[in-house]
């Protein structure tokens, strides 16, 4: 099962957490840099974890090539890199916990069903009894939240058909959803501060309710704004953004650095990472972030 909750619950404890699906974006750059900058200027650890529970969508080698550009970006973590793709064993604990309380059951509905229905799930499978094999698994939701604050977003209100969805926490084809994992992994890593992108709004609703039906304290969120390449158009994988470069990461350094509302000196543009890093530590604050994106990508790197 999951650890305890840690005694000094003032400590700083971030993190970022890929998918190995590609490499590194400017989008994920910023990601990663607003979360690291928020640790280290709190004092605070800055962990990486490796989302591969989705394996369908890993790509070899991506793993090995994302560590390699944080530690060429001056990134480095404090505690060993943890792989979800190894830790099935704490997820099917917590999975037969909630079982074992009834909190758990078979859906087969399918993504056209429930398009047709509305578009969104409305727990139609929750009384039918179905059998748990060849079946997604669903958690009865008990706890909704439609509203929460967020530190750079402020306050966020979530549709009440999305507050209340039973949601899946395990597929159909055997593997685990994003929504259980990233929980699980928040409580073992004790990781007290998300900061990641605001297209994870909606998500963090479903988690918040997750953290209270574990009775663990959630983490405090701060959502970025998206990187977009034009209005409407988010900067991801799946829209084939170009990697950042390992070798020469100041240009973008400095370019997420103003997306992240900060004004690097002109000097800094001939200093190295590490005194780029130093600089924006000691200047760094969620208070200077903007909700939504200023400009898109063309014109901001």
């Amino acid at each position: 099962m999951l650890t305890p909750a840690l005694s000094n619950q003032g400590s700083y404890r971030g993190r970022f957490a890929p998918s190995p699906s590609g490499p590194l974006h400017f989008g994920s750059l910023v990601a990663a840099l607003g979360s690291f900058l928020a640790a280290k200027s709190q004092q605070g650890k800055w962990l990486v974890r490796i989302e591969d529970i989705d394996t369908p969508r890993v790509v070899q080698g991506a793993d090995s090539d994302i560590l390699h550009t944080l530690e060429a970006y001056g990134l480095h973590w404090d505690e060993t890199v943890v792989y979800q793709s190894q830790r099935h064993s704490i997820y099917q604990d917590v999975q037969n916990h909630l079982q074992s309380q009834g909190l758990v059951y078979a859906c087969q509905c399918t993504r056209k069903e429930i398009k047709q229905r509305g578009g969104f799930y409305d727990n139609h499978c929750r009384a039918l009894n179905l059998p748990f094999a060849n079946n997604a698994l669903r958690l009865r939701q008990n706890f909704p939240v439609d509203s929460f604050t967020d530190q750079i977003q402020g306050q966020v209100h979530i549709p009440r058909n999305i507050a209340w969805e039973d949601y899946i926490i395990k597929r159909r084809d055997g593997l685990y959803a994003y929504q259980l994992v990233v929980v699980l992994d928040d409580i073992d890593q004790h990781i007290t501060h998300v900061v990641r992108g605001a297209d994870l709004l909606e998500p963090t609703a479903r988690q918040l309710g997750l953290f209270k039906q574990l009775k663990h304290t959630a983490p405090r969120y701060a959502h970025l704004p998206l990187v977009v390449t034009e209005p409407g158009l988010k900067l991801s994988k799946q829209n084939h953004a170009p990697a950042i470069d390992k070798q020469n990461p100041i240009p973008a350094t400095l370019a997420a650095l103003r997306f992240l509302g900060l004004l690097p000196p002109k000097d800094l543009n001939s200093a190295d990472i590490e005194d780029i890093l130093k600089w924006a530590i000691a200047s760094f604050s969620l208070q200077k972030i903007s909700k939504v994106a200023e400009k898109p990508l063309s014109d901001a790197y």
